[in-house]
């Protein structure tokens, strides 16, 4: 417990196996979260949807991405057909957390069905309703928020049939709540999600650096796969397959400014390229996303040419332009039109495409753009900026090179966080180019 503590409070400056906690202690960490989030966090939510019961049901390997995120840590899976019961009483500031299913869901929820008494698991849950008389029964169901929408048609159907008409009248969609707790950081969650961001930042110095990269021999693939390598070898995840990229001159590569889906792959890395990487982790239920760029030095050079500098400082003017923008109660599409308008009338050529992070990679909340549909998201762009979240600042700005005789993209995505007190990076962000071989630290806030 105590090694646990010193790594929570202090954090990590390695991304070294000694500095990842054993799965032991993982559960440890993630049960307590767990405990906080679901007594403290979970009421409010609750009020602030107005919502007084929230039942989640899910099945064994076909689990609702909701209730995956309050499993045990123990428990990787639900078992048999699991339904979880909140119950809300304002009034008495108490909230019932039942589980009906055979077993307790852990610590926190207790098992509140007996199947020798009521052989009949659907029974037994309208019993429980019927008991507490709600104003509302939220399910997991939702047009945009395909996180939200986790209930499968086979069991709505079979609760339905159960349900007296009364309360069958009373269900809502559980979106409100559903998006809240998916999207809701807790304080203890962010000194966490800072030692994530440095593991991240971390292996991604050491992909882009020369203990990794020979120029003229190591492709891009290379890379991809050595970083695959890495997070298994620290016992972590990847929640998406990472991408390394290249531009270089325009007689290099033909001078196309390739589409996202059309970037090609295993490519030799050679001493004047501009490398681009897009890599994420997954650890202590937690996500990160981030893309940086670096810089192969040619023979003689001791750093990357004005042009390419000049080039990033762009970039971080669009994030600037972004984040500025950020303002609770404003859309995600509001906050988009705005900052590309603003981008515009200075004289840059940006694309945002900003997406909620945290439980999941591509999380719950306000959508920010897609590569795609600058001109704003349906549904999920139209979800408001709440405090107390997290987002993949993911976005790039086009860049005439006359150096190189062509356009480049500086495409940047960095973990920040909106809180009561406005924007910060989670741990930093990228304002200097990495450089192979490596001269000095790439992180300049």
């Amino acid at each position: 417990m105590l090694r646990i503590l010193c790594f929570l409070l202090f954090g990590l400056h390695l991304a070294g196996a000694q500095d990842i906690l054993s799965e032991r202690e993982r559960a440890e960490v993630v049960n307590e979260i767990l405990e906080e989030r679901i007594n403290e966090l979970l009421p409010e939510l609750m009020d602030k949807a107005g919502i007084d019961m929230w039942v989640l049901i899910s099945r064994e390997y076909n689990e609702d991405p909701v209730l995956k995120t309050m499993l045990p840590a123990t428990w990787l899976n639900a078992r048999r057909r699991t339904i979880i019961l909140f119950y809300r009483d304002k009034e008495k500031n108490s909230i019932e957390k039942l589980a009906v299913a055979r077993y307790d869901f852990g610590e926190q929820i207790k098992g509140a069905w007996d199947k020798e008494k009521q052989p009949d698991q659907w029974a037994r849950l309208v019993e429980l309703i019927e008991e507490r008389d709600p104003d509302k029964i939220a399910l997991n169901y939702s047009e945009h928020f395909n996180i939200a929408d986790g209930l499968v048609h086979t069991d709505f159907e079979e609760f339905s049939e159960y349900l007296p008409s009364k309360y069958q009248k009373r269900m809502v969609s559980a979106e409100p709540l559903a998006v809240g707790w998916i999207e809701t950081r807790t304080p203890r969650e962010m000194v966490i999600y800072e030692q994530l961001v440095e593991i991240t930042h971390n292996i991604i110095a050491e992909a882009f650096s020369e203990e990794v990269i020979t120029p003229g021999v190591t492709t891009t693939s290379d890379v991809v796969w050595w970083m695959r390598d890495k997070v298994t070898e620290l016992g972590l995840e990847t929640w998406f397959h990472p991408t390394v990229d290249v531009q270089r001159t325009a007689e290099e590569s033909a001078g196309r400014l390739y589409a996202f889906s059309e970037r090609p792959e295993n490519e030799v890395i050679m001493p004047g390229d501009l490398l681009h990487c897009d890599f994420g982790i997954t650890y202590l239920r937690l996500n990160t996303d981030c893309q940086e760029l670096a810089y192969v030095l040619k023979p003689g050079e001791k750093q990357a040419p004005e042009y390419l500098r000049k080039a990033l400082k762009d970039g971080n003017r669009v994030q600037d332009i972004l984040t500025e923008n950020f303002e609770t109660g404003k859309s995600g599409n509001d906050i988009l039109l705005r900052s590309l308008q603003q981008g515009k009338d200075e004289g840059l050529r940006p694309a945002i495409y900003t997406h909620p992070l945290g439980s999941y990679g591509h999380s719950a909340g306000p959508t920010i753009g897609m590569w795609d549909s600058q001109g704003g998201v349906p549904g999920d762009g139209e979800y408001t900026l709440n405090t107390n979240t997290v987002y993949a600042i993911e976005l790039n700005t086009t860049v005439t090179l006359p150096e190189w005789n062509r356009d480049i993209r500086i495409m940047l995505e960095e973990a920040g966080f909106w809180g009561e007190n406005g924007f910060r990076y989670v741990k930093g962000r990228q304002t200097d180019l990495l450089l192979i071989p490596r001269v000095k630290d790439h992180l300049g806030e």
